[in-house]
């Protein structure tokens, strides 16, 4: 029978890609690291890893085995869970993911909350994009992970959206520009504008090409990025305009930036907790009815068209 500790050590060997890596990632001893795996390939009986000058990299074997092992850790974390459970949230963990404009706003209320209410669980938080972070949650890595989505999230077997909130769009303006004076605007009104976008081929891209193409206009990226402080600081310094989100409204807004709202019902994204669609801990689900507590403080009615 294969060893679920040697399994772990090959799944962190194959995301190091080096045995060095990986026992610096585990604690322990690079020496320690090549006995599992060998043992794990007499185990086995295949070949896992070809060493090489620059590292290993898996056989198709040790590939294979790492996608089951993926399946296996996160199934024996779920039974160590579930028996924590029987505690009665006096023990146990959770782990959680989000993407930094809800790590800076929902996420810290919810965190202290939570620790006030259920001392005893111990409690971590990853920051990461959601295409960082649903992998995480498949793989059993995190329990809960926090994302946003322009329209109705689409996931894969096995994962549950769990609504928060829409997260309303702002026009980001450098602080005296004429479009600053209105008191609000359509995204029309800026259709000859640069614009401070996100990367090429993300989400923030691609939302704000969905929000101009359905004002009837295609923006004119001057500057990509996809952090919302470089996009304030680009839009300070006058070169271009930005759509900005409530939460990152809510997080702090530079000083020379101004901030108008559009009119009628203006671009959103939709905010969700995605948790595991099997069983979940009580953790999980006190996290869930804490967050939506947490969201309801940042959520605003979207105003039909005027």
């Amino acid at each position: 029978m294969l060893d679920v500790r040697r399994l772990k050590v090959l799944r962190e060997v194959a995301r190091q890609g080096s045995f060095s890596a990986a026992a610096a990632s585990l604690g322990y001893t690079q020496s320690a690291i090549s006995q599992h795996i060998a043992a794990l390939e007499r185990e086995s009986g295949a070949k896992l890893v070809e060493r090489g000058g620059r590292g290993v990299r898996l056989t198709d074997g040790g590939r294979a085995l790492v996608a089951h092992a993926d399946a296996i850790v996160a199934r024996l974390e779920e039974a160590e869970q579930e028996l924590a459970a029987i505690s009665g949230l006096r023990a146990g963990r959770l782990r959680l993911a989000s993407f930094p404009s809800a790590g800076a706003t929902l996420v810290p209320g919810a965190v202290a909350e939570f620790r006030s209410r259920h001392p005893e669980v111990e409690l971590s938080l990853t920051e990461a994009e959601p295409e960082e972070s649903l992998p995480l949650l498949r793989s059993g890595e995190v329990d809960l992970t926090l994302i946003y989505s322009h329209g109705p999230p689409q996931l894969d077997g096995g994962l549950e959206p769990v609504h928060l909130l829409e997260d309303r769009m702002h026009a980001a303006l450098p602080k005296g520009h004429p479009a600053a004076e209105r008191a609000q605007l359509r995204m029309r009104d800026l259709r000859d504008e640069p614009w401070v976008g996100g990367c090429a081929d993300g989400h923030c891209r691609r939302f704000l090409d969905e929000a101009c193409a359905a004002a009837g206009f295609e923006p004119q990226v001057a500057f990509e990025a996809d952090d919302y402080p470089t996009m304030q600081g680009l839009v300070a310094a006058g070169v271009g305009v930005a759509l900005l989100p409530d939460l990152a409204v809510n997080a702090g807004i530079h000083p020379d930036v101004a901030v108008r709202p559009f009119r009628g019902r203006p671009p959103a994204r939709a905010i969700n907790a995605v948790v595991g669609s099997g069983w979940r801990s009580p953790a999980v689900d006190a996290m869930l009815d804490i967050l939506r507590a947490e969201s309801a403080k940042f959520a605003r009615p979207l105003e039909l068209a005027s």
